[in-house]
């Protein structure tokens, strides 16, 4: 089937570099945009971080996020486990006081009994066993994470399936996991805002990063599917998709 040249040419816009956790390629440029949260996950770990006095950072990325969330206290760590990111969380956080290691499994975290007084982690997984043991007792965790139906709207779109790995993944599970493993929930919401791809070139550039969307998800294989969301973004302008997050404070008991 021959296609518009603007289709094409929006196709092809996906091939750009993608490092750390960065989106501001589609973002910043208002290709993507999301309805805000009733809560805000950088607040509440600012207001943390300021009566911390030694903390982790679980899933760093490349550093960005963590790297606005100055001033720091005395001890901090973060930890990644995407190989590729780690020089770049290095090379951003490691003049600003912060160790960053790398893992390879969340159940074997490679800190001693008791050390941090605060962990925070935004859509990272994580071990409920292997953060009270190296959370201090009375200690702060905090979490925002992806919910398992998370833009689902995406996959049923491109006749894909959903990732079943994830698919139980919500505050219910997560909160009950946690109150198992030695923490007392402070605080929790779970909410199911809009994202909005404005284009189908942002589209295919937010499945490239992010593969366990759609695992199976190629442009060749999809086109004519990508090309229907294409012409209803011409009509209409733009393709709606539900996203899904939650959100914990938790106290270690």
């Amino acid at each position: 089937m021959k296609y518009d040249k603007s289709f094409e040419q929006l196709i092809e816009s996906h091939n750009q570099p993608f490092s750390g956790w960065d989106f501001s390629y589609v973002s910043s440029t208002g290709r993507i945009d999301s309805e805000p949260l009733s809560w805000s996950y950088g607040s509440k770990a600012m207001s943390l971080i300021k009566n911390s006095s030694s903390m982790l950072d679980m899933g760093t990325g490349g550093g960005e996020y963590l790297s606005m969330l100055r001033p720091f206290p005395q001890t901090v760590y973060a930890t990644e486990a995407y190989k590729p990111n780690v020089p770049i969380a290095k090379n951003r956080l490691e003049p600003l006081g912060v160790k960053v290691v790398e893992i390879e499994d969340d159940n074997r975290l490679p800190f001693e009994d008791n050390f941090f007084d605060l962990i925070i982690n935004k859509h990272e997984s994580y071990s409920n066993h292997e953060i009270r043991r190296i959370i201090k007792d009375d200690g702060t965790f905090l979490t925002q994470q992806v919910g398992g139906s998370d833009c689902h709207d995406i996959n049923d779109a491109l006749d894909l399936p959903y990732n079943e790995e994830f698919i139980n993944w919500n505050l219910a599970n997560a909160a009950s996991d946690l109150e198992n493993n030695g923490f007392k929930i402070l605080e929790k919401h779970e909410e199911f805002p809009i994202q909005r791809f404005f284009d189908v070139g942002a589209l295919v550039y937010y499945l490239k990063a992010i593969p366990w969307q759609a695992p199976d998800f190629t442009i060749e294989k999809e086109k004519q599917k990508l090309y229907e969301i294409h012409q209803l973004i011409q009509e209409k302008g733009y393709f709606d998709v539900k996203q899904h997050r939650f959100f914990i404070k938790a106290k270690a008991i």
